[in-house]
């Protein structure tokens, strides 16, 4: 990856919102999902997914997010048919900018790479930010369905926890 990450997508958020502040989240996730394919690949070139064992998975995409600029991440499963992917040190985050949560780039472009990664359609929501003074940034990703029940319980008040349940 880009060493300066964290510099390029604060501009990028910035640029956007000063000059196509109505298409900024749909620019930034689309850019993220196509940004994607080369991630899976830079990941490829030096892991097997298809040999990775599962409990492997998180220390690997853990040293891999770390080397390639985007920061320390878990991998855990949340309730019902969800993962979470969670950083304290996330890239595209800027503690305490916002009120609510802002890596949509990150959000597309995890949804691409552990969808190529799991070899099915996954969506990627990210529901804590230390962009909003959150302690870590946790992206949840599963099937459209399970996370269009998420956004939709989580709009009426309820708590992801209490939708994944």
């Amino acid at each position: 990856m880009i060493a300066p990450l964290p510099g390029i997508l604060r501009q990028l958020h910035a640029s956007l919102a000063t000059h196509a502040p109505e298409q900024a989240i749909t620019i930034l996730q689309e850019a993220g999902y196509a940004a994607g394919e080369g991630l899976y690949k830079a990941f490829t070139a030096t892991n097997n997914p298809a040999e990775l064992d599962a409990d492997l998975l998180a220390p690997t995409l853990s040293e891999f997010f770390t080397s390639s600029g985007w920061g320390a991440v878990t991998v855990t499963p949340v309730g019902t048919g969800a993962l979470a992917v969670d950083s304290s040190d996330w890239a595209e985050a800027e503690p305490g900018t916002a009120q609510t949560p802002m890596c949509f780039f990150s959000a597309g472009m995890l949804a691409d790479f552990l969808g190529r990664l799991s070899e099915e359609t996954v969506a990627v929501m990210e529901v804590e930010c230390r962009s909003k003074g959150d302690e870590r940034c946790r992206f949840l990703s599963a099937t459209p369905v399970v996370l269009e029940k998420v956004y939709t319980e989580m709009t009426q008040g309820r708590t992801y926890e209490e939708a994944l349940a």
